[in-house]
């Protein structure tokens, strides 16, 4: 018999729609995506790059509330690891996706990491490893970020280990886990993306529970990322590649993560994003469908 796991609330993003930027010919307009998000059964969405989904909060609020849809977390890029000469210019963009996140009913805030390579030609931008000067920046500024964010706007920031970027590894998610404090911020574990880089979801959950605060749910197609190491391709192509997959015909098996999630007893979103941009515009909405019936499947 299935377990009910009733600590998880699933929802979708604009990124299983193909979104990845604010305006870009290639996505479908965000009308279609609130449209066919809770067409497709999801009642949770994040509200992906910042101005793609309207800025103006009553409109946005309305748009939402029509569908019968709720905001759980808005999402933000950092470079806090180039340390304090950052600081105003990063504050300043996570000052206008926190206010609206806060608007709209949202209690989360994810923030990403800046990759370390372009995402589109592979060109190197930063060294792969950071100094121990730069780990230092990187944690003690999610913890400031953590604390203002608290402060000024009652969010709390789970940070998003990502492919390309400096927070991507076991090792590195561990070490970036075991350098900062709990009360300021924790991890939005992507089950993709860990797994793109070798990690264990389950594992990590079992062993860090404590700092789970957040879930991003997809898969990756372990023949596809077999060729993505092989020839280290860069994420953008990767993607385009295929290496992200329609759940459940990847890695890793959701059913596991989700039962190690409701273990933890508190709750906990589970969003789901299926990297693939772009894509057709009639693609998104029947593997959203399917995914969401696979999710049910498995208690959720």
């Amino acid at each position: 018999m299935t377990q009910a796991l009733d600590r998880i609330r699933v929802g979708s993003a604009p990124d299983s729609w193909g979104v990845w930027f604010r305006d870009d010919p290639h996505q479908v307009p965000w009308e279609r995506f609130l449209d066919e998000v809770a067409e497709a059964g999801y009642s949770w969405i994040e509200l992906g790059p910042y101005g793609y989904l309207p800025t103006d909060p009553a409109r946005l609020a309305d748009e939402v509330a029509a569908r019968d849809l709720r905001v759980s977390a808005g999402t933000v890029f950092t470079s806090l690891h180039h340390g304090p000469a950052v600081w105003d210019a990063t504050w300043e963009h996570v000052g206008q996706v926190a206010a609206l996140t806060r608007a709209v009913g949202g209690r989360h805030l994810v923030v990403i990491p800046s990759f370390w390579r372009d995402d589109k030609t592979a060109e190197l931008l930063e060294p792969r490893e950071l100094t121990a000067e730069q780990w230092a920046h990187l944690t003690k500024g999610m913890e400031r970020l953590g604390h203002e964010v608290k402060e000024t706007y009652g969010l709390d920031i789970v940070v998003h280990p990502h492919a390309d970027t400096h927070i991507d590894t076991e090792d590195h998610v561990e070490r970036f886990l075991d350098s900062t404090d709990s009360d300021l911020v924790n991890l939005c574990l992507d089950t993709g993306h860990y797994a793109y880089c070798g990690g264990d979801s389950v594992k990590l959950i079992e062993t860090y529970g404590e700092r789970i605060g957040y879930l991003h749910l997809k898969q990756v197609d372990p023949t596809v990322l077999a060729d993505v190491v092989e020839n280290e391709m860069p994420f953008g192509p990767a993607v385009q590649r295929g290496v992200m997959c329609e759940p459940p015909t990847g890695v890793p098996d959701l059913e596991p993560v989700l039962a190690a999630a409701q273990r933890l007893g508190v709750d906990l979103f589970a969003i789901v994003e299926q990297d693939m941009y772009p894509c057709e515009p009639d693609k998104p909405l029947p593997i959203a469908v399917r995914t969401r019936a696979f999710l049910r499947s498995c208690g959720a």
